[in-house]
């Protein structure tokens, strides 16, 4: 996403991870390798409302894509109260804020395993999609709210791929959830595109 969004000539990125290791990583690549300079790494929690107040306010960013979450299922099944203190408030505090600051667009990346929740990981996106949608029909606020939502994405955090590659390695069997199961999948530059288009076409709470 931050590599598009170079590309297409913003005037600024703002980055925001609380991995050190890959936030440090894409902003070295932007600023040696893709001639971008205007990359500010900001190593936070965005669920720290406090420390995104002090990042809004120093910067006014105009657009938000807010892509944080924890996306491993079987993982926020053992641990469903830290999917709900990531995913759900964090994205609610930074819905906030933007609102506080006057972020004109504000974009939440989603899956499509909220359409029809089966586990906490998908439920915790719901409640995520339910705040976006709760912001966009009010008359006080000037943010436009969009979700966009993703299946499998090749190599992304959280993608089964990897899962995959690593049981045919070792000569199999792949496991899938069921002998009936299909999977599409997209890569990361198709759905990292995808954001962008919804954050520039999406309407009010789409």
């Amino acid at each position: 996403l931050c590599r598009q969004l170079a590309r297409l000539g913003v005037a600024r990125l703002v980055l925001v991870d609380k991995a050190e290791s890959p936030l440090f990583e894409i902003e070295r690549e932007l600023v040696d390798e893709r001639d971008f300079p205007a990359a500010i790494p900001i190593l936070a929690d965005c669920a720290d409302r406090t420390k995104m107040r002090q990042a809004f306010e120093r910067y006014r960013p105009d657009v938000v894509f807010h892509a944080a979450a924890y996306k491993h299922v079987g993982m926020l099944e053992a641990n469903p109260l830290q999917a709900v203190a990531n995913n759900v408030f964090g994205t609610r505090h930074l819905a906030e804020v933007a609102v506080d600051y006057g972020v004109e667009r504000f974009v939440l990346i989603s899956t499509d395993k909220a359409a029809n929740p089966k586990n906490v990981m998908g439920q915790s996106k719901a409640v995520c999609e339910w705040i976006v949608e709760s912001f966009a029909p009010r008359d006080d606020i000037d943010t436009s709210f969009v979700a966009v939502r993703f299946g499998n994405v090749l190599g992304s955090s959280g993608s089964v791929i990897p899962i995959f590659r690593k049981q045919i390695e070792r000569g199999g069997p792949v496991t899938v959830t069921s002998p009936e199961m299909t999977r599409f999948f997209m890569t990361i530059p198709e759905a990292a595109s995808l954001v962008v288009q919804a954050g520039a076409m999406g309407g009010r709470g789409q």
